[in-house]
């Protein structure tokens, strides 16, 4: 069935565009899309029991966009339940006996497998970043709100935040144009100061997983960059807490009457957070929705107060966990998430295992363009 509708939507691709010169820039490049968008004629169930008719509505922007620019959709791809802690079926294509990530789990994995060059995901906390660290992929997360939402079923809108998936640095720079809203190009860029962020943040790290930073901070350092240390998220619990007290929240009323009518096909991991979730006051979620961009403002002047315009940290807490029943710490990715940073996960090595080890570079808030350019510096140094 989707070798039909590809072969049909490809033909239909070549009558629209018979001359090669008048074609989209993504003419006939595949894409995974996760099941959270909304994409005509492909049902979306958010990795859940729920039935489709559940999730209907129009198709989301963004897969809107990409087809406009010549995209043909491979498929959904997987997502754990809701984008929340349930996981799918994927395993890693680098071990099968270890979590592929989540909530992305599948758009992380058809990349690591070469099924297409790009594939969409989400991100409430780590949903992408991790996942393409665990897989050894690239994963951006441009700034919150440079990508639409609409369409795509919501986790919790005051922070979450679309992106994609990439096997090679040069196919990220070329799509995001196409990708991300008002894409502007910059010439070739090199960072003043990098801050690295130290304290309880990075001590959530395990043992492995620093070693494998400090190596990189080591090779960057004897390259010539200026690296800064600070306890940027000297903060960091009560960071956590309050993104997962908003987070809870705002799920909790997203699945309102959806839970009322499924509840016995909801997960014991989405009903335990539902729960957490009604909770919390409708003046304490007021309050909530308020922290991102306060917290975003205030890496920004620290940021500056330490001439610095690139944070760089591990893009997990460990490389892939073995099993299946969870999908891994979050951790790393959350203060950027919280505050709607622009992040790139770049693979970075791989441990005894041959499991891979990923970096994470962050910039300020709508300085996407700057961050994707300079990581092409940064692997250089790293190579």
């Amino acid at each position: 069935m989707r070798r039909e509708r590809l072969l049909t939507e490809a033909r239909e691709l070549l009558r629209q565009y018979p001359d090669p010169n008048g074609r989209p820039p993504l003419f006939g490049v595949l894409i995974g899309i996760k099941d959270l968008f909304n994409v005509d004629a492909l049902p979306t169930r958010a990795g859940s029991q729920l039935p489709p008719k559940a999730f209907s509505g129009a198709e989301s922007a963004i897969a809107h966009k990409i087809k406009q620019a010549g995209c043909l959709v491979l498929g959904k791809t997987v997502s754990t339940e809701f984008a929340y802690f349930s996981p799918g079926p994927t395993r890693n294509p680098i071990n099968p006996n270890h979590t592929p990530g989540g909530s992305s789990s599948g758009s992380a994995a058809a990349i690591a497998l070469g099924l297409c060059p790009i594939a969409l995901g989400t991100q409430t906390i780590a949903s992408i970043t991790r996942p393409a660290a665990y897989c050894g992929v690239f994963g951006f997360k441009p700034s919150h709100g440079r990508i639409s939402i609409d369409g795509v079923f919501p986790f919790a809108q005051s922070v979450d935040q679309v992106g994609y998936f990439a096997a090679t640095l040069d196919d990220m720079a070329f799509a995001a144009p196409y990708i991300v809203e008002d894409w502007q190009p910059e010439p070739p860029a090199t960072p003043k100061k990098i801050l690295i962020p130290n304290g309880d943040y990075l001590q959530q790290a395990d043992v492995s997983s620093l070693e494998n930073f400090h190596r990189s901070l080591d090779a960057l350092s004897a390259k010539g960059l200026e690296l800064i240390f600070d306890d940027l998220f000297h903060d960091i619990r009560q960071i956590n807490a309050q993104h997962k007290s908003l987070i809870a929240a705002e799920f909790a009323l997203n699945h309102h009457l959806l839970f009322a009518r499924y509840e016995d096909l909801y997960s014991e991991h989405s009903k335990a957070l539902i729960d957490e979730g009604r909770l919390v006051s409708s003046s304490e979620l007021a309050s909530l929705r308020e922290l991102p961009l306060i917290f975003r403002q205030r890496i920004a002047a620290r940021m500056q107060e330490l001439s610095c315009d690139l944070i760089l940290s591990p893009g997990a807490t460990s490389t892939a966990p073995s099993g299946l029943e969870s999908t891994g710490s979050p951790l790393m990715s959350l203060p950027y998430t919280h505050a709607g940073l622009p992040t790139l996960a770049i693979p970075n090595g791989h441990d005894s295992k041959g499991l891979p080890y990923s970096l994470q570079l962050a910039a300020a808030h709508s300085e996407d363009e700057f961050l994707l350019d300079v990581a092409q510096l940064i692997l250089s140094k790293l190579s």
